[in-house]
């Protein structure tokens, strides 16, 4: 059976390395995926997680059970962290380069599909940060929206307000694709 993520946090904050490396083991994926979907980098997301992670492990003996979900905690941090990261971007603004296509022969299926898929992470990614978190959060992370807002800080219906910003601006810019995505 399982160990929860609760009474692996209390062992964590007791030093054990073991208990510490089953939960790396569990989230890491989720983190980095939003942090991906969140600051458009895979390479950030994972200097991101790597420091989610190791604020879990100096933070574990401040952990109190009960008080709330593991991951909702790791996706606050996460949150934080890109959002610094994406501050720092506008402070000091650099070239983006659009991502190389796959030259995979033989595909041109999976070369639109992709297309598709970075058209929609690029609409994403000119999202303000908020809605840009509370559509990663409900829709890639499949949190509910009670806990996204956790995650957030924010009440429910400010989650709401910006999940529906967030849908009718991606909506209105990928309307010219919107056959093929459907």
């Amino acid at each position: 059976m399982e160990e929860a993520d609760e009474t692996l946090m209390v062992r964590v904050g007791h030093g054990d390395r073991e208990a510490c490396r089953t939960l790396v083991e569990r989230h890491l994926g989720r983190i980095v995926a939003f942090a991906s979907r969140t600051l458009g980098s895979r390479a950030e997301a994972e200097d991101v997680a790597q420091e989610v992670f190791l604020r879990l492990w100096t933070n574990a003996r401040r952990w109190r059970t009960g008080e709330g979900r593991l991951t909702t905690w790791l996706h606050r941090v996460a949150m934080n962290l890109c959002l610094d990261r994406l501050a720092r971007r506008r402070e000091a603004p650099l070239d983006a380069a659009p991502e190389p296509i796959d030259p995979h022969p033989g595909a041109p299926l999976l070369l639109e599909r992709q297309a598709i898929g970075h058209r929609i992470a690029d609409e994403l990614a000119a999202l303000p940060p908020q809605q840009r978190i509370a559509i990663t959060l409900c829709h890639y992370q499949d949190l509910r929206n009670v806990e996204a807002a956790d995650v957030m800080g924010i009440s429910v219906e400010a989650l709401e307000s910006l999940l529906a910003r967030g849908r009718r601006t991606l909506r209105a810019r990928l309307s010219a694709v919107a056959a093929e995505i459907l």
